[in-house]
């Protein structure tokens, strides 16, 4: 994911990070990322790993997916925080970790950030970090400053921790947003920590920001999103729609069009956030691009 990130953050431009429970939304993901000639990252929760996504049956799925594909793929675990979870992710084959350890005092977070990284890297695993908190949308969280990421203390927990990404609170949260409500961001803030750190940042919590947020927190210093709400739903609502049209539709019919319909969200999502055609064979002197 480093490489990915790295990328993105010297072209400024943002990688999508979405969260895949099965086969279909893996494959939807990939399939978009080939035709839109964009990077992806694909993720998976420690709970949704527990609950679904077994790594026994899906690390295989992803890997064979990823090494097919025409443009980088990275496979991340997301909110790791126990140290079993990360160990058992990087011996799966998992190619970035995050850490998250942002809702513990902030020494423990720098110490256990530390130890990943130290575990991380001499296997060639990158590693995200969070520091500030990205809160429940349902419990209100992400409204108010309080767990806003502080640039000064990130210069010091990037220093001292040596994270390849940084996840930083800066107005979003995890989840459903109530009706209506649109999370406003502090770009100003943004702008600081980019200034300051100069590596990839992490928006948590993209699902239903707003497209122009979207396309203002790219524009200030956001490399990498994740996306877990959104694709979920833009799966359900495929599956809705065609039991509207075929109430009689088989669970076969019913998974084609939940990945149809990831993998057409996913190539819109690309566009917002200005990844397409970022790994593109160019012949520049006859100016054609294949």
């Amino acid at each position: 994911m480093k490489a990915i990130l790295d990328h993105a953050n010297e072209n400024n431009y943002g990688v999508m990070s979405m969260n895949c429970i099965n086969i279909e939304m893996v494959r939807a993901g990939i399939e978009a990322a080939c035709e839109e000639r964009s990077p992806i990252i694909i993720q998976m929760g420690c709970g949704q790993i527990s609950k679904h996504a077994h790594l026994t049956e899906i690390v295989p799925v992803v890997k064979e997916l990823a090494e097919r594909a025409t443009v980088p793929v990275a496979y991340n675990l997301d909110h790791g925080s126990n140290l079993e979870d990360e160990i058992r992710a990087i011996q799966a084959g998992f190619t970035n970790v995050m850490i998250d350890a942002s809702s513990l005092p902030y020494e423990e977070n720098v110490q256990r950030t530390k130890t990943i990284v130290s575990l991380a890297h001499p296997m060639d695993v990158s590693v995200e970090a969070e520091l500030g908190h990205v809160g429940q949308a349902a419990d209100g969280d992400g409204r108010t400053d309080d767990m806003y990421t502080n640039v000064e203390q990130a210069k010091d927990f990037v220093a001292r921790t040596g994270c390849d990404a940084l996840a930083v609170a800066i107005g979003t949260a995890h989840g459903n947003y109530p009706k209506g409500f649109v999370p406003k961001l502090d770009f100003e803030r943004l702008h600081e920590l980019k200034e300051a750190l100069g590596i990839p940042l992490v928006l948590h919590g993209g699902s239903g920001s707003g497209e122009e947020n979207l396309r203002k927190a790219v524009a200030g210093g956001i490399n990498k999103i994740n996306v877990c709400t959104d694709a979920f739903a833009a799966a359900k609502a495929g599956m809705l729609e065609l039991l509207e049209e075929n109430p009689n539709a088989d669970f076969l019919a019913l998974q084609m069009k939940a990945e149809a319909s990831v993998k057409a969200f996913v190539k819109d999502y690309m566009h917002i956030i200005g990844s397409n055609d970022r790994y593109v064979y160019a012949d520049f002197d006859s100016g054609s691009k294949e």
